[in-house]
């Protein structure tokens, strides 16, 4: 059984930097890393084939520089890395993305069951958390989201127990399988790659798939598939600070100023 983390190449956030005058990002010197949500999808696949024996695949759609990311993949213990590039899935919204992620998991199942599908809960670089859930609709898995701990996997019965991490509380599911499953970071800590797995890797094959072998409609991927696209990016701009009373010598002075100041401004109640 099949077990795929979905992942993505995006850039260093800490890095980025808009053009004042086109207000788009610079990407010229920007280093490109696993999307960190991601990197915990793929370690808990990688623990499901430690633990339960299944077979790990990392999957991307991305430009074809996003090898490098997949083979990240295969360093660290994944059995297979698909790249989805193709000019054609080119400009794609969350929609059109999770059509061709999903198409090409279809692909999968024919050639072997798949059990899970991992995402990260979102990408820092568009923050939509639309994909993975799009995957789950498009495939009819069952869709678990913020998932912070794999409770029990019940492999006879095809079952899963996971529990989501939500606001002021947690929550324990049961679900059938094949299910989609969005992490949060909680859920495990990454492992590093073995010297051996990092010289293996750059041997092993990065299998590429292009619309030739999911033989999708080109007005349902790319630009064409897409009904919503970035008009501007910009920095917001940032208000001055202003420093509240005398911390240091008279705190709960201050902290009463601070009390007063949000309270006139209607951002506590009383």
């Amino acid at each position: 059984m099949l077990v795929v983390a979905c992942i993505k190449q995006v850039p260093d956030t800490t890095q980025v930097q808009i053009d004042p005058v086109t207000n788009t990002l610079i990407r010229d010197g920007i280093p490109f890393i696993i999307n960190p949500y991601d990197s915990h999808a793929l370690e808990e696949s990688l623990r499901l084939k430690d633990s339960h024996g299944f077979k790990a695949v990392a999957l991307s759609m991305g430009p074809p520089n996003a090898e490098a990311t997949l083979r990240k993949a295969l360093a660290l213990g994944a059995d297979r890395s698909i790249l989805l590039s193709d000019r054609v899935f080119g400009g794609a919204d969350t929609l059109s993305t999770s059509n061709v992620i999903a198409a090409a998991i279809r692909k999968l199942g024919e050639q072997e069951e798949v059990g899970i599908v991992f995402c990260g809960k979102q990408t820092i670089d568009g923050d939509t958390a639309q994909v993975g859930p799009g995957i789950a609709v498009r495939l009819g898995y069952s869709q678990l989201t913020l998932v912070d701990r794999i409770e029990k996997i019940d492999m006879v019965q095809k079952t899963i127990v996971v529990r989501r991490k939500l606001e002021g509380r947690y929550e324990v599911v049961e679900a059938r399988l094949p299910a989609m499953i969005t992490v949060v970071r909680e859920l495990n800590r990454p492992r590093y790659p073995t010297v051996p797995m990092r010289l293996s890797s750059a041997k092993a094959q990065v299998e590429c798939w292009s619309n030739e072998q999911l033989q999708l409609d080109v007005n349902s991927v790319g630009l064409k598939g897409s009904p919503t696209w970035v008009s501007r990016i910009f920095s917001p701009e940032r208000q001055e600070g202003e420093i509240i009373g005398d911390g240091m010598t008279d705190p709960v002075g201050a902290a009463n100023l601070l009390l007063d100041r949000l309270i006139d401004g209607d951002m506590l109640a009383v």
